[in-house]
């Protein structure tokens, strides 16, 4: 073996170790890197934000020309009102998160709203406005890290279900809208202290939320969403309307038999249809069980709401004991972890 081939040979043993060594050190840097990522993500947990957007009920009062329906078709989508809250969000693993959230929501119907005519010779109406605290179980069951597909994972997609527990504070409102010889303010008085059925109920309740919601996460940080929530309650009176019509000598005061029969034969014979029926139809009469609503479907609402909120964002104290070296060194790139 020559000079020149030995010469060769040292030289092709020299870069060959270089690009290994290099190899390796950057096969090593990424490993870090990854491991750091992980490490980091498991502390991005926590999201909090704010909640906007509209109620419903489904109840005694509501409907078209039919008597009842079940969901959103007895619904009134007019009558929509305000849902807005706070929340809080704790993600548990890559598919489960808990949620807690505290609501003020305003649910109200008219009969005026229905085109049934024995609901609109009835002449009830009611709002209540409600305080709401509940807490949930959330299941992704689908997602998208990369939306797009551009490789910048921003931003990131999540579907999910939920169900969970609620407790709410109830306070339902009427008007008293037939006043001939004008006795009555024109004003919303408070229908749980009238007992207008002869039955007492409590002002809290407990719901049963499940649903459905989306998010999108943007820059790692902000998250913007939507949800869908009904809640089956535990009650019938959210309406203050549920069994029968009572002897107005039991009610305790002139507004409450106001209140408890709001028919009148003048609007009958405006409505100007049989299935109207008569004043008697919607009044108390001795030794008759005349039907003021429906005792066997409990009253319940719905929420849709858009979320706006901001994900903390933390180094694990295993990265900043292990790794912060790795955050200070020279032309690294730094890496930060999705939520």
């Amino acid at each position: 073996m020559n000079d020149f081939e030995t010469d060769s040979k040292g030289l092709f043993l020299f870069f060959t170790k270089s690009i290994n060594h290099l190899v390796m050190k950057r096969l090593l840097y990424l490993l870090l890197l990854t491991t750091l990522t992980l490490s980091a993500d498991a502390q991005y947990k926590l999201e909090y934000g704010l909640m906007v957007g509209g109620a419903n009920y489904l109840g005694d009062i509501g409907g078209k020309e039919q008597t009842r329906r079940d969901f959103v078709w007895d619904m009134h989508l007019n009558q929509t009102n305000i849902a807005i809250g706070a929340y809080t969000r704790y993600k548990i693993s890559k598919r489960l998160a808990v949620f807690g959230a505290f609501n003020y929501l305003q649910i109200n119907d008219a009969d005026s709203e229905s085109t049934n005519p024995a609901r609109r010779a009835r002449n009830l109406n009611f709002r209540n406005r409600m305080l709401e605290l509940q807490a949930r179980a959330e299941l992704t069951i689908f997602y998208d890290n990369d939306v797009g597909g551009k490789g910048y994972y921003n931003p990131d997609f999540r579907l999910y279900i939920f169900g969970g527990f609620a407790g709410y504070r109830s306070n339902p409102q009427g008007q008293i809208l037939f006043d001939p010889n004008d006795q009555f303010d024109d004003v919303w008085y408070n229908l749980r202290d009238f007992q207008t059925e002869g039955e007492e109920y409590g002002q809290f309740g407990w719901a049963i939320p499940a649903g459905l919601g989306l998010y999108f996460t943007f820059d790692k940080t902000w998250r913007i969403g939507w949800e869908l929530s009904w809640r089956t309650t535990g009650s019938d009176y959210l309406d203050d309307i549920s069994t029968t019509y009572v002897d107005p000598a039991s009610l305790p005061s002139d507004e409450a038999r106001a209140f408890a029969s709001q028919a009148n034969q003048q609007l009958i014979l405006d409505i100007d249809d049989p299935d109207a029926g008569s004043v008697n139809d919607h009044q108390y009469q001795e030794g008759f069980s005349t039907k003021r609503g429906d005792p066997t479907n409990n009253d319940s609402y719905l929420t849709t709401q858009f979320t706006v909120g901001r994900v903390i964002r933390g180094r694990s104290q295993f990265y900043r004991k292990k790794y912060s070296w790795l955050r200070n060194r020279t032309g690294s790139r730094k890496s930060r972890a999705k939520f």
